[in-house]
């Protein structure tokens, strides 16, 4: 739980989570990797039989993008608060384990530094 606490801290110092809920909430990525040993019909087939469209995201936990990348899986973006991380965790355990494999990271917006970064350099050309 302190790394968790760790993170939350470095984002809000950091600004990596912005808006309103800022000190409420980060983004999580997850990517589910494909099991490379099952068919598409397999995997979807696994994931009926254990619910997890039914149970993702948990209650509280909002997508904020679900993309997928071909050849790797399914890549998801999250927003959660920090006494939401576990039943997120669960969820991913319970539901997508036997068809995936699962990858967590802290994720960050970085599309409004990176417009104004460019702005700036074409200002100066």
């Amino acid at each position: 739980m302190a790394i968790i606490r760790l993170l939350f801290a470095a984002a809000a110092i950091f600004g990596l989570v912005q808006g309103a809920a800022a000190q409420q909430t980060m983004l999580i990525t997850i990517v589910l990797r494909h099991d490379q040993t099952k068919t598409v019909d397999e995997i979807n087939a696994h994931l009926d039989k254990t619910g997890f469209r039914k149970m993702f995201p948990p209650e509280g936990v909002e997508i904020v993008s679900y993309n997928i990348v071909m050849g790797i899986g399914h890549v998801i973006t999250v927003r959660v608060p920090p006494d939401k991380l576990r039943p997120l965790n669960l969820t991913i355990e319970r539901g997508a384990w036997g068809g995936f494999r699962s990858e967590f990271y802290p994720t960050y917006d970085y599309l409004p530094i990176f417009q104004n970064r460019r702005a700036e350099v074409l200002k100066k050309q």
